[in-house]
């Protein structure tokens, strides 16, 4: 015969509570351990009944600690007892308790990231789907990648970063949070091997939301030591040929800064100039490539292949053979090799006449597309476009003079 159990959806928190309270008191005896049970538990059953879901939150984390470094208690057991803490933001009676509740556990759950930091981030994630609001969702998302930095383990949120512009959409973040979000993505991908690329596109996000305006002043004065890490990835970078920094506010200002007036300097070279102004660059200020991490022989290769596209942004399609001997610093023997490491490097494409010892340009890349690109782009488009407008009016007109020729001559059939 079958036993009818009365259940509330309550129950749950009221178990996960007690066995909470049982955990904390376990060494206390059971002299001590029980009454303080009992009172824990119906305190928990006094919120539920009132309603007071961030009373509950609270009194439920008050001994949260003691569960996330005990090791009596399995992973498994604490993050189904962490998600039922995290469902209480579902029972809230407005969006601004259920954010309160949201912040209860985050701070909860970001103390001490260096202990079972996957497990927490999981269990963040699992807050965030159950929050209905956007504005709530951003807040834990960044609290995640907070922990993740924090905590060394950059894997458990680096595949969401593919969908960073849609969550941004999603959460109608301002600009400020945008920063924020950019930045912290940044501080998780820093060091971390094979991601040197991702790095900089983020710190090139956050930088670029900087307009130079007077209310950013404090905000972007901050964004300097960012601004520099992001010219030495640029220059460390055997993948990063072009970029945008130099239009940037956030990266202007360094050119006024006593610290990192050098590192801007250095982007102006590998933006703008040529070989023989970083080897001058270089024998003032080797310290400070060094200080930076930098490889003497890597920056000559990477400034030769540039110099190599200010050529063919300054040729009229073709390069003499002397003038990329002068440019590089090279013997004529090295000429086709640097021009293969261009074509292979996939910023230029060429032929080589030999006979005649030219360079024929067809295509390179920009080191810098800033409004100038911008503006000779849509004038070559402009260009193209009439070029194929004026085709399609010779075609349609040798038609019609195919067509009457053809109607000429069924007439003088007949």
């Amino acid at each position: 015969m079958a036993t009818i159990v009365n259940t509330t959806e309550e129950e749950p928190m009221l178990a996960v509570v007690r066995s909470i309270a049982q955990q904390t008191w376990a060494d206390a005896g059971p002299e001590v351990a029980d009454p303080e049970v009992a009172r824990l538990c119906a305190e928990a059953q006094q919120h539920v009944l009132a309603g007071r879901w961030l009373d509950m939150a609270a009194l439920m984390l008050a001994s949260a600690d003691l569960l996330l470094l005990s090791p009596r208690v399995p992973d498994k057991e604490l993050e189904c007892i962490l998600t039922v803490i995290c469902n209480l933001v579902t029972k809230a009676g407005s969006e601004d308790e259920s954010l309160e509740i949201a912040r209860l556990i985050c701070a909860k759950l970001t103390h001490q990231p260096a202990d079972k930091t996957t497990l927490r981030i999981k269990v963040l994630f699992s807050l965030y789907n159950l929050l209905a609001s956007p504005s709530g969702k951003a807040f834990v998302y960044r609290k995640a990648l907070e922990l993740a930095a924090a905590g060394k383990a950059a894997d458990c949120v680096v595949p969401t970063f593919k969908n960073i512009d849609a969550f941004v959409a999603y959460w109608g973040i301002g600009k400020p949070e945008q920063r924020d979000l950019f930045l912290a993505v940044s501080r998780v991908l820093k060091d971390q091997k094979g991601m040197a690329k991702e790095y900089f596109k983020f710190l090139n996000k956050y930088l670029a939301m900087f307009d130079g305006s007077a209310d950013e002043a404090d905000a972007i004065g901050a964004a300097k030591e960012e601004a520099a890490a992001a010219i030495i990835e640029f220059v460390k970078s055997s993948d990063l040929y072009q970029c945008d920094l130099l239009e940037m506010p956030a990266v202007a200002q360094l050119e006024k800064d006593e610290k990192y007036q050098p590192v801007y300097e250095l982007l102006k070279i590998f933006l703008t100039q040529r070989l023989g102004s970083y080897l001058e660059f270089q024998t003032a200020n080797s310290a400070l490539l060094q200080g930076y991490g930098l490889v003497h022989e890597e920056c000559i290769t990477k400034m030769r292949l540039l110099s190599l596209l200010d050529l063919s942004g300054h040729c009229s399609g073709e390069i003499p053979y002397s003038a990329i001997t002068k440019a590089l610093e090279i013997n004529d023997d090295e000429v086709e090799y640097w021009i293969v490491k261009a074509i292979s490097s996939k910023i230029l494409d060429c032929k080589v006449d030999q006979l005649n010892q030219l360079v024929i340009v067809s295509r390179h890349t920009a080191r810098v597309f800033g409004m100038p690109q911008w503006q000779s782009l849509r004038s070559k488009l402009g260009v193209w476009r009439g070029n194929i407008a004026n085709a399609i009016n010779t075609i349609q007109a040798n038609k019609v003079t195919e067509d009457g020729g053809q109607g000429m001559q069924g007439l003088m059939i007949r």
